[in-house]
């Protein structure tokens, strides 16, 4: 089987590693924790959890699942039971095993553009037809429900995307997803969604998850919570029969999860509030920051209303995306991940929690720029 090279992952790891990342403003995960920071956090008591450790048992832990887990994980829904949640090895690991366990070569899906690639390449490489519905910055990156109705008809298996929208973080509203789960119910097509982010909004965010009964969501320990190193992963799927197929698929993948990573991570889950309250704290600092930035540099704009961790920035410069990045990096010593990487010309995103000397980085951005355009880059 032949993929398509995954253009995100294969560009942002070696530029993370190199020596000239000194401002590291391309991530997408809330500053992540150490241990004793989630115990400080949490305010559980690190020493008791130390003791419990030295006894763990490091054989293979439930197969489906460690209770502890998917039973705090259920609490972040109104209608999903612990039996209705697979964890599987973080993110990446819940949305590739929904793709190959559940596509066909005969079936068409429906990808809402920007995505992440696991929702463009995995089904292209199965043999889908893709069907690709985009976001328009002039319309703020929200979705023109009509054009997914157009895309849709008997064959569509499903409707795939990130809500909030990676890389854009823009929000579908309660309105718009019961629309699109119409839309999916009336063709019969699942909805898969990505919804990796979802936390960052002050009070409840609804999940598909407690909306549509063929809704198959993912989700992480990684982006909001600040554990990816964690790597749990989890799937929501509330039809006993596909739920099998999933975890059969994860016994020839995976197996199960790994104990020490569900167990921490049930912790985290188990006092949720106070870790989304340290996320937002950090997101909306950041953001209160760019923002300014952004209004002050007539050369930058965007355009979403962002609920997840990260901008995307349109530039007006004569730039391709990568060597803009390419050079900002080698140049200037500052690291955010070009646009080409989701299929959006003159653009980079960044992030909006993960920033090491955020304004120095900002600072030297304007510096590069300005550059740009004396060199008569400039394209107004």
């Amino acid at each position: 089987m032949k993929i398509q090279p995954f253009e995100l992952e294969n560009w942002l790891n070696p530029a993370c590693d190199s020596e000239k990342n000194r401002y590291y403003l391309g991530g997408s995960c809330v500053l992540p924790m150490t241990v004793e920071e989630l115990f400080e956090v949490t305010g559980q008591n690190l020493d008791d959890f130390l003791e419990e450790l030295k006894k763990m048992n490091l054989g293979y832990p439930r197969f489906e699942g460690t209770p502890r887990t998917t039973k705090a994980l259920s609490k972040l829904y109104k209608n999903v039971k612990p039996e209705e949640i697979i964890l599987v090895h973080g993110g990446t690991g819940a949305n590739s095993t929904i793709c190959y366990a559940l596509l066909e070569p005969t079936d068409n899906v429906i990808s809402i553009m920007p995505n992440y690639q696991q929702f463009i390449s995995i089904p292209e490489s199965i043999g889908c037809e893709i069907r690709s519905v985009w976001l328009k910055p002039e319309a703020g990156y929200k979705l023109d429900l009509d054009e997914v109705r157009a895309a849709a008809d008997q064959n569509t298996k499903a409707i795939m995307f990130t809500n909030p929208n990676n890389p854009t973080g823009s929000l579908l509203t309660e309105d718009e997803m019961k629309e699109l789960i119409e839309i999916a119910r009336s063709v019969d097509a699942w909805i898969f969604c990505d919804e990796m982010y979802r936390g960052l909004g002050e009070g409840w965010m609804p999940s598909f998850a407690d909306m549509y009964e063929k809704a198959i969501v993912t989700a992480s320990s990684s982006k909001i919570y600040s554990m990816a190193g964690t790597r749990v992963g989890w799937i929501i799927c509330h039809d006993p029969e596909t739920s099998f197929t999933l975890r059969n698929w994860r016994s020839y993948d995976s197996i199960c999860g790994g104990v020490f990573d569900e167990w921490i991570f049930a912790i985290a889950l188990e006092n949720v509030d106070k870790i989304y309250a340290r996320s937002r704290a950090i997101v909306n600092a950041n953001k209160a920051v760019i923002d300014k930035w952004i209004e002050r540099n007539p050369y930058l704009h965007q355009y979403a209303d962002s609920y997840s961790t990260t901008y995307l920035v349109h530039y007006d410069l004569d730039v391709d995306a990568e060597k803009f990045c390419d050079d900002l990096l080698d140049q200037k010593g500052v690291l955010v991940c070009h646009g080409n990487c989701f299929n959006i010309p003159h653009t980079f995103r960044i992030t909006l929690s993960h920033a090491h000397e955020l304004e120095t980085g900002l600072a030297l951005i304007d510096e590069y720029i300005d550059e740009l355009v004396a060199a008569g880059k400039a394209l107004k």
